[in-house]
């Protein structure tokens, strides 16, 4: 479908039919309502949500309005769900602001203007709803209707706003919910022909960046320095497993985006190959996809040329989406989330839910279950024998992959695709840009991972045998016999195999296997085991009171765990054997009924045979291998404790775990041997420990000295080969580092405040107080756990809405934090709180973000796993290396273009100046007492205001 025309002519209001109801509008600590009369009253919370649970009021994002109220969720007119109506796959900032700029109205100031542009926004939506005719957007009648049938509350003044009266029948409801009869199918493509050869060289990326940078763009010199360097990754490798691979710096505002693009793209044009670029953040990608727009302008081209492949589970099943639908009959509350989902599927771009033109607040507003549970998340896909295989937006996305020049994924597809062999089509990319590169490890560790834990074990199970209730989810939970009894039906040997393999599943826990383990009621080997696991973590940890994980380590284990482990392995192999045997059958088919198979079917049974080998063979097969080292050793390159998963106090998993202490050296066998070239870049890909060398030896897993010669010491490099897995090639990386344009000695501060107790929470919350107060907001606040956060955020709350500053704060507002930082960057002169992991997730040039405040050193979390790398990796030089790589990555948020500022706080007063090395040279951070800091920044915001620069 063609996106709807939101520019149609005017309607006459007279038409509309806005609800009768009261505008209500919360704030941090009192609410304002505005009366059907016109009368504007303001409220405390407590009577504010009184009042909205006896009249169903118009406000934007109900779920978050009632956390902030205090209350459970209550009926309302969500404008929310009016603009996912109105504008489906179209983003907005959840806020009345954010609705009002969206559609051209005044943007308030206030919480009274907030209150009073609700019926405005109601009336913008409704009267964009008129403007268009059935022609524009035929599904928008029949969705209304379904939708109303259900209870919507805005069903009313949407039917009248499409000239629909409420009566109508059936017909209705299915034309509009039954949304795949709208989609078009995909069209079959050739198999990929191997790339070819060409190598791109510096003076090819250089022009190709400027074809691509417009006339009025300003020069960036180091752009297309850093252009010419990476291009060296874009030729054949001379060796096998040695790829050409460059690990590039390029700081801050230096334009590595496009800088990469460049080489990339004319590779990929001059060799008709696909080059992956791959991120670690959702932010980045979004970023990509608006560069890639100068490289390809007209959208039609682009959508040929680029592609963004993510795994299955980002992707909107549209068998469990009509499952859904069916299920209507006997869940009618569900009738506002199906019909929103209808409208967004019409019109999605690529049906991706996590990060693509999918809202996340949608997710929020609608429930994840009515949401993103409608994924594939479990790995249950049928393939050709759905209904709806030739619409599916996962098997088109993977077509248009196989065509595309430019591939936009994740670090860890990349990883999961490799260690597989190639990805859906059996293919692995030769060129890849891995930018976020200072995440490689991290992306590493979790991708080669294995837990044999209760969700684990659970969640296969009930990939084999099917879901064994009759709950919300039970009909998508499919099971190996409906996804495969088709393909081995005649065959009596491959029916018997899986008859076995299902039998034999029945060893894995059940349903309701947490509260069984807790109460000492095993049922199976696999319950007995993890009981057992839970029994020595609570024996042998402390902080059972606390809201954190407990962990302890797995060997010594205890005797009967041990005994428990030899019995659940043998139990496992039960379920192996004829896995695997199933495996080899189904690949058996490929040839011998090579003349019969269509290619729907073929391609179904490879990949039937991939599933089994991912979510079965391999991950038993690791389960066995930790079961076995509980009698003898943990192999070296492993670490392997039990843990007692929690969230917020509650147990949530039990189990074993094994991560390697190197994940980054399956990550050089699988990725980049295979490679023909790799660019692995960030702009804080090196570190530089700074301070005076040291004097005496080092063994090689230490730091070497900074060669006071070059702009990097060795050490610095040595850092980012440890870090990105280039040591573990046999042919050195080739480096390059591009620095930031930008003068952070002029353009920023660094202070570490030496008067502030950080164990005293009091002190720390009146710290943050006066420092937001002092940049008159644009604050960031990063913390390094959640209690304290949610501490703090209670102490702000009242003075920072005395000072008109509004305050958004992670694990408290009920969204995620993709969307808090969209209202963040929206609302200049707002904060935000968040833990330590936000840094990754903050693009936020400008303004809107001024300062940044930690509320101690984030050093890192004192687990088991930490223990083993850092001996592996030089002890306290490792932490140190793990904190300056945090505070760079923080502090370089805060300067994104030339004319930004912005001032960067420690509220830590034993940070080591060892750590300094985290900040660009010349810029010293400066120990100071709170009061000369809140002092210094009032001035050095102040004099930037009246364009008499500090600077």
């Amino acid at each position: 479908m063609r996106a709807p025309d939101f520019d149609a002519a005017p309607i006459s209001d007279r038409s509309l039919q806005l609800p009768g109801a009261p505008m209500l509008a919360v704030g941090l600590t009192r609410a304002v309502w505005l009366d059907q009369d016109g009368e504007l009253n303001e409220l405390s919370l407590r009577d504010a949500s009184e009042r909205a649970r006896r009249e169903a009021p118009i406000l934007c994002h109900a779920r978050a309005i009632a956390r902030r109220l205090g209350c459970d969720p209550f009926p309302a007119y969500d404008l929310l769900e009016l603009f996912a109506f109105v504008r489906p796959a179209r983003f907005c900032t959840p806020t009345p602001r954010g609705l009002a700029n969206e559609l051209g109205l005044l943007t308030p100031d206030s919480l009274d203007a907030d209150v009073s542009v609700l019926p405005q926004i109601a009336l913008a939506l409704l009267r964009e709803l008129a403007a268009g005719s059935s022609r524009r957007d035929p599904s928008a009648h029949d969705i209304a209707w379904a939708m109303a049938q259900t209870g919507w509350r805005w069903g009313p003044a949407v039917l009248s706003a499409v000239q629909l009266t409420d009566s109508g029948d059936e017909r209705h409801m299915a034309r509009g919910l039954h949304v795949w009869d709208f989609l078009s199918e995909w069209n079959e493509v050739p198999p990929a022909t191997p790339p070819g050869s060409e190598a791109v060289t510096a003076n090819e990326a250089r022009h190709r960046l400027s074809e691509l940078l417009d006339s009025e763009a300003e020069s960036r010199p180091q752009q297309a320095d850093y252009a010419s360097a990476v291009s060296q990754a874009f030729g054949p490798r001379r060796e096998a497993d040695q790829p050409n691979l460059v690990l590039a710096e390029a700081g801050t505002g230096t334009g590595k985006t496009l800088g990469y693009i460049a080489p990339a793209s004319l590779w990929a044009q001059k060799n008709q190959g696909p080059v992956w670029i791959s991120t670690y953040t959702r932010n980045l990608q979004r970023q990509l996809d608006d560069e890639l727009s100068k490289l390809y302008p007209e959208p039609r081209l682009k959508s040929e040329r680029v592609v963004i492949r993510k795994g299955r589970e980002n992707y909107l099943c549209l068998l469990n989406f009509d499952e859904a639908v069916t299920g209507l009959a006997s869940r009618g509350s569900d009738g506002v989330a199906i019909g929103l989902m209808a409208r967004w599927a019409a019109w999605t771009r690529d049906g991706d839910m996590v990060g693509g033109d999918f809202p996340g607040w949608l997710a929020d507003l609608l429930g994840r279950a009515r949401t993103l549970g409608l994924t594939d998340r479990r790995g249950e896909c049928i393939y050709s024998a759905c209904s709806h295989y030739r619409k599916c937006f996962i098997e088109r996305n993977l077509r248009k992959a196989k065509q595309a020049e430019i591939v936009v994924a994740n670090h860890a597809l990349v990883m999961i695709q490799a260690a597989l062999g190639g990805g859906e089509d059996g293919q692995l990319p030769t060129h890849y840009v891995l930018d976020e590169g200072h995440h490689v490890f991290d992306a590493a560790d979790s991708a080669f991972a294995a837990h044999l834990s209760g969700q684990e074990t659970y969640d296969l199970r009930r990939w084999l045998i099917g879901s064994e209730s009759a709950g919300r989810s039970a009909g998508r939970a499919r099971g190996l016999r409906k996804r495969l009894e088709d393909l081995v039906a005649g065959d009596a040997e491959l029916t018997d195999l899986l008859n076995q393999t299902l039998r034999a599943a029945t060893v894995l826990p059940a349903e309701a296997w947490h509260q069984r383990i807790a109460d000492g009621r095993t049922n199976g080997p696999a319950e007995a085991f993890l009981r057992g696991v839970r029994q020595q973590v609570y024996a042998r940890s402390g902080g059972h009171d606390s809201p954190y994980s407990l962990e302890v380590d797995a060997r010594p284990a205890e005797p009967d765990v041990i005994e428990a482990a030899a019995t659940l392995k043998d139990a496992l192999m039960t379920v192996l054997k004829p896995m695997e045997g199933l495996k080899k059958g189904l690949q058996a088919r490929l040839d011998d009924d090579a003349d019969k198979l269509d290619s729907d079917t073929r391609r179904r049974i490879e990949a039937s045979t991939r599933s089994l080998e991912r979510r079965g063979q391999m991950q038993i097969t690791a389960w066995c291998a930790m079961l076995d080292a509980l009698q003898a050793d943990t192999p070296p390159e492993f670490t392997d404790w039990f843990a007692v998963e929690r969230n917020g106090g509650n147990d949530m998993d039990v189990g074993m775990f094994r991560h390697w202490k190197d994940p980054t050296i399956p990550f050089a066998d699988a990725v980049m041997r295979n490679a023909q070239g790799l660019v692995i870049t960030s702009a804080t890909l090196t570190d530089d420990p700074g301070g005076t060398p040291s004097k005496k030896p080092t063994d090689s897993a230490e730091l070497e000295s900074p060669d006071p010669e070059s702009p990097l010491g060795e050490a610095a490099w040595k850092a980012a080969e440890q870090r990105t897995g280039a040591l573990h090639l046999e042919n050195p990386a080739i480096r390059a580092l591009v620095t930031s344009p930008f003068d952070y000695e002029k353009q920023t501060r660094v202070y570490v405040i030496s008067d502030v107790r950080k164990d005293d929470l009091n002190q720390v919350a009146a710290a943050y107080r006066e420092l937001f107060l002092a940049s008159g907001g644009g604050g960031l606040g990063l913390f390094t756990a959640i209690s304290r956060l949610r501490a703090v955020r209670q102490r702000l709350v009242e003075p920072l809405e005395q000072a008109g500053l509004h305050l958004y704060a992670q694990h408290v507002d009920a969204m995620d934090i993709s969307t808090l930082v969209d209202i963040f960057r929206d609302e200049l002169d707002s904060c935000l709180l968040g833990t330590d992991a936000v840094r990754d997730g903050v693009d936020v040039p400008g303004d809107a973000l001024r300062l940044i405040v930690f509320d101690r050193v984030p050093w890192p979390r004192p687990d088991i796993q930490h223990r083993e790398r850092r001996k592996l990796f030089g002890g306290r030089a490792f932490d140190d290396r793990l904190v300056r790589l945090k505070l760079r990555q923080a502090f370089g948020r805060l300067v994104r273009r030339d004319r930004d500022r912005g001032i960067f706080v420690l509220l830590d007063p034993m940070m080591p100046s060892r750590l300094h090395g985290a900040f660009p040279k010349g810029v010293v951070p400066q120990k100071v007492g709170l009061a000369q800091a809140v002092d210094e920044i009032s001035a050095f915001f102040s004099k930037d205001a009246e364009g008499d620069s500090p600077f």
